[in-house]
């Protein structure tokens, strides 16, 4: 893509090293203009992502995230993205970021828009970036964090009622969820559970809800209008083969406070705890916490 018109910020000074790819399989300059101001995902929000987690030159949940990407496109009615294609793009940030010498882990963001506004026959724009995981996020995983209940205004009906507000989809239209952290951060808390009206478990702004109870893990149902995760996925697979149990099912606030551990699943913090929770300390949940992190490190090994 040309830079006429097109949106310039540098940012590798703050964000360490970056490797970006466009659709085309062509690597381009992640410090260069690219974006054009008329793009619907810069506009509007119009678009959709997924964001991986590299390990030693291996993606974790590579088709189960093209998978994904695939659903929200269909929900967004976008054209329905080539998994093939971004398949060959992924392993090409990967294999060049290996090739230059990056930390041996890190993220690769998947994002793909509407394209131009006003012009029906441009293509969509797609790329792939690698970048490294921010340092607050890995020590998180294991200090663990605090969170806040926030109410999401929603209930849990609602994504069935109104397929139209793209509950469960992972759109570019991060603007709330940013919102809910920056909520977290002024009542002195670094992460967000979200509620429904009626106090039912949704998710958080960027991961998935998990509890402990016993020897079985507990996360709520997709269908109540929350992301199906991935890292989630793939925690349940190596806690079954550990001995544990699964169970997807709703989830009330008051199991929060109630189970033997709370944590939060996504790619780039994979399985973190939540120690305290509206400013009470939960239960210590530091032992159930390494024996289910060893558990989804063991599907990758």
């Amino acid at each position: 893509m040309g830079t006429s018109g097109a949106i310039h910020v540098r940012l590798s000074s703050v964000t360490g090293m970056r490797v970006l790819a466009f659709t085309d399989g062509t690597l381009a300059d992640p410090d260069a203009a690219h974006i054009r101001v008329n793009d619907l995902g810069l506009l509007r929000g119009d678009g959709i992502f997924e964001t991986i987690l590299v390990v030693d030159g291996r993606p974790r949940e590579l088709w189960p995230h093209l998978d994904r990407l695939a659903r929200s496109a269909s929900m967004l009615e976008l054209p329905e993205p080539d998994g093939p294609t971004w398949e060959r793009l992924s392993h090409k940030v990967i294999e060049t970021w290996v090739e230059r010498g990056g930390p041996a882990e890190f993220g690769l963001k998947l994002v793909y828009t509407r394209g131009l506004e006003g012009d029906p026959a441009a293509a969509p724009t797609g790329f792939a970036l690698g970048f490294e995981i921010d340092e607050k996020v890995i020590r998180a995983r294991t200090e663990g964090v605090a969170a806040i209940t926030l109410d999401r205004g929603v209930d849990t009906g609602l994504a069935e009622r109104a397929p139209w507000l793209l509950l469960g989809a992972k759109s570019l239209s991060y603007a709330v969820n940013m919102a809910a952290g920056r909520e977290a951060a002024r009542r002195g808390a670094s992460d967000v559970i979200f509620l429904a009206g009626d106090g039912s478990v949704l998710e958080g702004p960027t991961s998935t809800v998990v509890i402990a109870r016993g020897r079985t893990l507990y996360t709520p149902p997709a269908t109540i209008g929350i992301l199906p995760g991935t890292t989630q996925a793939g925690l349940f697979r190596g806690a079954e083969r550990a001995g544990w149990s699964t169970k997807i099912e709703p989830l009330r606030v008051e199991d929060l406070r109630t189970a033997d551990g709370v944590f939060l699943a996504s790619s780039a913090r994979k399985v973190t705890r939540v120690h305290t929770l509206d400013g009470e300390a939960l239960k210590d949940s530091t032992t159930v916490h390494a024996e289910i992190a060893q558990a989804y490190e063991s599907v990758y090994s």
